[in-house]
């Protein structure tokens, strides 16, 4: 795997998925995700002096260029190969235009097993790692993090005491929310988009925080799944990390939001018929589930009718 980092004005970011037999073709689909520049519209330089990469052989691969692991590749919009001067033997290629309507934007499913926040932000922020044990290491990060700042992290800010939401978090049959999608994006640095597919809305954290980067989760009122770009060459990995820059991206994913809510794809969270698994006591919606919750302490809940 190549370590890459494409840098242009708006800042530096990964170049990932990419090893040294990947294409030119493959490397412009990359940065086109990443810049929102077309494969024509490219000028990428790398070195000091920058040199220009000759990216006219979509087929060559990475080795054929003069690039290795750790460099950064300097990316800038071509302004006098804008499209309307474009002659008919430079017009872009089937790919560069695959690449210009940007790929779309699809759900990752991941297991419903009460720890799906933590998989889904995991599987985006590594760049599409899947590791369905990584959710005890995430909750313990969570609960470190809230525990070395009582002020910022209080009862009325957790909902209980600090130590009591350490202890909460840490276990297994806990949903994680909106608490720890803010802290995770403070850790990761990343602005984390939330689109929820009832409302069809984003909620953003991190928007304020001049983040660079950008990853994105659809959440149906129960369930957190990631969401990636698939690219049209099946041999090419998914992107899971964005520019904050990217807007097509967004755009994409409340179309895959809105879709969902006219198939219904999403769960009435105050109607939603859910099943304590301790005492196989029959709840209806969000709130009496809290209420059975703060009543017994049984916190392990199962749907009971599925959407």
């Amino acid at each position: 795997m190549l370590r890459l980092r494409c840098k242009t004005r708006d800042g530096t970011q990964l170049l990932q998925g990419l090893t040294d037999l990947s294409s030119i073709r493959e490397l412009k689909e990359r940065i086109a995700g990443l810049t929102g520049i077309s494969g024509p519209m490219q000028r990428v330089m790398v070195g000091f002096p920058p040199e220009n990469l000759d990216l006219n052989n979509g087929e060559a691969t990475l080795r054929d260029l003069p690039i290795k692991s750790g460099d950064t590749l300097i990316v800038e919009e071509d302004k006098t190969k804008r499209k309307t001067e474009l002659s008919p033997a430079s017009k872009p290629s089937l790919n560069d235009r695959i690449v210009s309507a940007q790929p779309a934007i699809a759900r990752r499913v991941v297991p419903a097993d009460n720890s799906c926040l933590f998989t889904s932000i995991y599987y985006v922020v590594e760049g599409g790692v899947y590791d369905p044990a990584c959710s005890r290491e995430m909750r313990n990060l969570i609960a470190e993090i809230v525990a070395s700042d009582p002020t910022c992290y209080c009862e009325a800010v957790l909902g209980k005491s600090n130590e009591e939401y350490c202890t909460w978090i840490r276990r297994e049959d806990t949903w994680g929310g909106a608490i720890e999608v803010s802290i995770l994006s403070k850790f990761y640095q990343c602005e984390i988009c939330v689109v929820d597919t009832q409302t069809v809305r984003i909620d953003r954290f991190g928007e304020d925080a001049g983040y660079a980067r950008r990853v994105l989760l659809i959440y149906d009122g129960i369930h957190y799944d990631p969401l990636q770009r698939q690219f049209p060459d099946q041999d090419s990995p998914p992107m899971t990390v964005f520019s904050t820059a990217d807007d097509a991206a967004l755009v994409h994913a409340l179309e895959l939001a809105e879709d969902a809510r006219r198939k219904r794809q999403f769960t009435d969270v105050n109607r939603f018929a859910l099943r304590c698994m301790v005492c196989q006591k029959g709840l209806t919606g969000q709130s009496s589930a809290r209420d059975h919750a703060k009543e017994t302490g049984h916190t392990n809940f199962g749907e009971h009718v599925h959407f």
